[in-house]
């Protein structure tokens, strides 16, 4: 039963809505009627809540402490366009100020992913019904590949202002400003002034979807994770 449905739910992805709708009407009768048939309007709305509990459930991961500095999947490192700079640093005996920065990095991101989930959402809402039966058969990352797609370049700028003020509030700002410096006065090495922010932004945000596409993968796969009786009826058809 569950492969018929599977097989269902692809075919109608290439319909239009009436025929989607005749077609699950159908399919109900072939049931027995025994089951609903899934309307257009509530695969639209099971695919953006899907989405906003993945985006609730990855913001809420990566914000806590060590969301981001001990998870190894999304650790932000020293910037690597100037690795020479850790490296340097290091060897002249200040591997523990660029430890601190990068700890501090973290904390960053982790701060400012509190202030990302409103700005997810906020984007979430534009999913029209086509997009939904397009990712509803999609990849297990369908609609976080979708949300990436079509929101990165607007999501970082307003994400960045985000992560520059949560940079600035646990010091790592002045953390990189100060192991630069300290860089930048040594002899014989090739001055740097990277953009902090950018890679701060770029990074934090490259974690939050990590994150969101792994919980929308566990919607699809793990019938627990179903916590409403829309999410279980949408993502119920493709077990």
């Amino acid at each position: 039963m569950a492969k018929f449905w599977i097989a269902v739910l692809f075919v109608l992805c290439a319909c239009t809505t009436a025929q989607i709708n005749q077609t699950l009407g159908d399919v109900n009768k072939t049931l027995g009627g025994n089951t609903a048939p899934l309307s257009t309007a509530e695969v639209a709305e099971g695919l953006k809540e899907a989405l906003i509990k993945g985006i609730s459930t990855g913001s809420d991961l990566v914000s806590q402490l060590d969301g981001y500095f001990k998870n190894p999947e999304i650790k932000i490192p020293f910037p690597p366009d100037v690795k020479r700079v850790e490296d340097k640093l290091r060897q002249i005996g200040l591997g523990s100020e660029v430890d601190k920065f990068v700890m501090q990095l973290n904390r960053g991101a982790e701060d400012a992913a509190k202030e990302a989930k409103p700005i997810f959402i906020t984007a979430i809402r534009s999913l029209t019904i086509q997009d939904a039966w397009a990712i509803l058969r999609g990849e297990d990352d369908a609609a976080t590949q979708y949300l990436k797609r079509t929101t990165s370049d607007q999501l970082k700028a307003k994400f960045k202002p985000v992560i520059q003020n949560s940079l600035q509030k646990v010091n790592a700002t002045k953390y990189y400003t100060d192991i630069v410096t300290r860089y930048n006065q040594l002899p014989l090495v090739q001055k740097v002034n990277p953009n902090l922010d950018d890679y701060a932004t770029d990074r934090a945000i490259e974690g939050l979807f990590l994150m969101i596409a792994k919980e929308e993968k566990n919607i699809r796969d793990n019938p627990i994770a179903r916590t409403t009786e829309l999410l279980k009826k949408v993502f119920g058809a493709q077990r």
